[in-house]
């Protein structure tokens, strides 16, 4: 199978993007945080280089299973549904099981999983325009 190593890591990348738009002040950081009950502190803590590289190896992993999904060849408009699909279809119903067992804010749901639904459906549309 052939598989696009640049428009995998095209897509990746994108993920960043937009995760760094979406959770910023801009968007949704003050209701992301407070549906997750964090505090300004408890967001400065961590290893940032720890997590956002394992979050880069995370989206490569997708990249790389979308791209195998997708396979070679594929037009920009299936590239896109099939992202959009994936994400809402298989990544937010996920996440909305398991939202519900976790008693988590149907608000958080929305937040975090439409992240991966814009996501996805980006990735889709890079690696169909890269194959």
């Amino acid at each position: 199978m052939e598989i696009s190593y640049l428009g995998v890591l095209v897509a990746a990348f994108s993920s960043f993007i937009i995760g760094g738009v979406w959770y910023s002040p801009l968007l949704f950081h003050k209701t992301w945080a407070k549906e997750n009950g964090f505090k300004d502190e408890d967001l400065k803590g961590g290893n940032m280089a720890k997590i956002f590289g394992l979050s880069f190896i995370a989206s490569l992993i997708i990249s790389v299973n979308l791209a195998a999904f997708l396979g070679p060849g594929v037009t920009l408009s299936w590239g896109t549904a099939a992202g959009a699909l994936a994400g809402l279809g298989w990544v937010a119903m996920a996440y909305g099981v398991t939202y519900l067992f976790e008693r988590k804010s149907f608000k958080l749901w929305l937040i975090n999983a439409g992240y991966h639904v814009i996501t996805f459906t980006l990735m889709g549309s890079i690696l169909a325009l890269m194959s």
